[in-house]
């Protein structure tokens, strides 16, 4: 797929989507927790399925030791995050859980500018408070 980042964050968009949608009718009949660890073992096979169709397996061995570290805790925050939103999907409406998930946008977009050097435009900025706005309006 010869698509540019914004194509790739608006099909992230889509399946994260997706992903509350499915994830609220499968919640309403097996435990949240039971069902993060069934959609991360399918996460498992098609990640694995994808590498093995690209050729792109490494050897262990070879990896950045800070990169591995890094992308374990980003895994460590992805099933805390998981966890949580499949908890808050079982017992609330998906179009209030959704909305309130999507406030990551403005934590990340001031740990970008407080970590990772990040500039803050008026853009950004103006547009994390319309986010955080938008958000709240919908969860209400």
């Amino acid at each position: 797929m010869n698509l540019d980042w914004k194509g790739f964050a608006a099909l992230s968009a889509l399946f994260a989507a997706l992903t509350a949608i499915f994830g609220k009718l499968g919640v309403a009949d097996i435990n949240s927790n039971l069902a993060t660890f069934l959609r991360t073992l399918v996460i498992l096979a098609v990640s694995a399925l994808l590498l093995s169709v690209r050729g792109e397996w490494e050897n262990p061995a070879r990896l950045s030791a800070r990169g591995c570290l890094f992308l374990v805790l980003s895994g460590v925050a992805t099933g805390l995050s998981w966890l949580c939103y499949y908890r808050a999907l079982q017992i609330g409406p998906a179009s209030r859980v959704a909305p309130i998930d999507k406030l990551s946008v403005v934590i990340v977009v001031a740990l970008a500018v407080l970590f990772l050097g990040e500039r803050l435009t008026w853009k950004v900025g103006v547009g994390a408070i319309l986010v955080s706005a938008g958000a709240i309006l919908v969860a209400l």
